[in-house]
C-alpha cells in the first residue's frame, strides 16, 4: 500500500490516524506502522481503510503497480 495515497485522502477528508483507527477497528499503532513502512496491511485491513476513506482498492493498488 502506498501510504502517501492514504495520507492524501486523510488530509482531504480531515481524518486523523486516530479517527481512521476508530472507523476501521485497526489499532492506531498498526496504522502508524503502515505509515512508517514497518509493515504492510493485510488484504482485510486494506479493504477497511479503503472503505473508511470511501475509495476503491484500485485507487491504492494502481499507484503500487510498476509501469
Amino acid at each position: 500500500m502506498m501510504w502517501e495515497i492514504v495520507e492524501k485522502y486523510l488530509q482531504q477528508k480531515n481524518i486523523t490516524i486516530y479517527k481512521l483507527s476508530k472507523l476501521t477497528d485497526i489499532p492506531d499503532n498498526t496504522l502508524r506502522n503502515y505509515r512508517s513502512k514497518k509493515s504492510d496491511p493485510s488484504f482485510t485491513n486494506a479493504c477497511k481503510i479503503a472503505d473508511a476513506l470511501d475509495i476503491s482498492l484500485d485507487e491504492i493498488r494502481k499507484k503500487m503497480t510498476p509501469k
